[in-house]
């Protein structure tokens, strides 16, 4: 009356441990881990560039002499390379920020799709970096 019962062998389940500091070279963050640091990063750099854009735009509109001195100071190819960090910044951040509201809404928030849409803020917001910078740099 008894069947003998086959034991089914158990899968060896993965080892989690804490990552060390010296082991973070070997980790690969998912997409959307590095778009949420980007988008922390991205903040930053606005908020530390702040008193750098503030000059800049008083600057521009104290006088005529004031914006032509501005206009000097803005064709220094360092300047462009700061403006176009903040460029990035902002666009960073603005795309990541839109994301954010997608997913507080209950859109896009399963695992493929949060993937799909993180890997659409890297794409647009260095697509639109890019177009800037080659504006700012003359190519157009």
């Amino acid at each position: 009356m008894s069947e003998a019962v086959r034991e089914v062998p158990k899968k060896a389940r993965p080892q989690f441990t804490n990552i060390h500091v010296t082991e973070l070279s070997n980790y690969r963050l998912p997409l959307a881990a590095l778009v949420s640091i980007l988008h922390r990063i991205s903040g930053f750099l606005m908020f530390a560039l702040l008193p750098f854009v503030l000059y800049m735009m008083e600057l521009s509109i104290r006088s005529e002499i004031s914006f032509a001195r501005f206009q000097g100071v803005a064709s220094l190819w360092y300047v462009k390379l700061v403006l176009l960090a903040l460029v990035w910044g902002y666009m960073q951040h603005f795309c990541a920020g839109v994301r954010h509201l997608f997913m507080d809404v209950h859109c896009a928030i399963e695992k493929d799709s949060a993937r799909k849409t993180a890997s659409a803020v890297l794409i647009v917001s260095l697509g639109l970096t890019a177009l800037v910078g080659l504006k700012l740099f003359g190519v157009f």
